[in-house]
């Protein structure tokens, strides 16, 4: 029988999703700009409820392309408030479309999205005991912090954090769970 973190089991959604992805180390900035995205749009929600509608996001959002979600306009707004497939909430369209900006604008200033939040990060995934998962931590705060200067919304500390263990930046799998080692 495989072990997998408790939050993984009883719903083959959720434990793909941990067996393949979660907490595995993302150094594509596209990526990563998207899993933010995601958590933003999971505050006040579960991950379950994002996960089974990342698919329907993912054709809203064109793909998570940041150039091209940049170039949404109010039209785009109301198409988005419309679509059953994702969270229809303004506020997180916005802050989307706005935070597609902001990405474009790094690398129009020559910065790299992944050199940039895994720099803050300290550049490797920290290990914690896999037994006192904490809600947000000194470093998802100055992360949070630093995203927030950068014009970013939906990036407080507890987002910032499910966000850091997502992407690898923290391994908080269980002791006993197969993939602890794995990533």
């Amino acid at each position: 029988m495989t072990v997998r973190c408790a939050w993984a089991e009883g719903d083959p959604v959720m434990a793909a999703y941990h067996d393949a992805e979660w907490g595995v180390p993302v150094r594509d900035g596209r990526m990563l700009w998207e899993m933010l995205m995601l958590e933003g749009f999971q505050a006040g929600l579960s991950w379950r409820t994002i996960l089974y509608r990342r698919e329907g996001f993912r054709r809203a959002f064109a793909g998570f392309d940041p150039a091209k979600v940049a170039a949404f306009d109010d039209a785009d707004v109301e198409r988005l408030m419309a679509d059953e497939g994702i969270i229809r909430a303004r506020a997180k369209i916005e802050a989307t479309i706005a935070a597609a900006k902001i990405y474009q604008q790094m690398q129009s200033d020559g910065e790299n999205f992944s050199d940039w939040v895994w720099g803050l990060a300290g550049g490797e995934t920290v290990i914690h005991d896999g037994l006192h998962i904490l809600a947000k931590t000194p470093e998802s705060e100055a992360m949070s912090k630093a995203l927030k200067a950068r014009g970013f919304k939906f990036v407080g500390p507890v987002i910032v954090y499910a966000w850091m263990q997502a992407v690898g930046m923290v391994n908080d799998h269980a002791p006993d769970c197969f993939r602890r080692n794995a990533v």
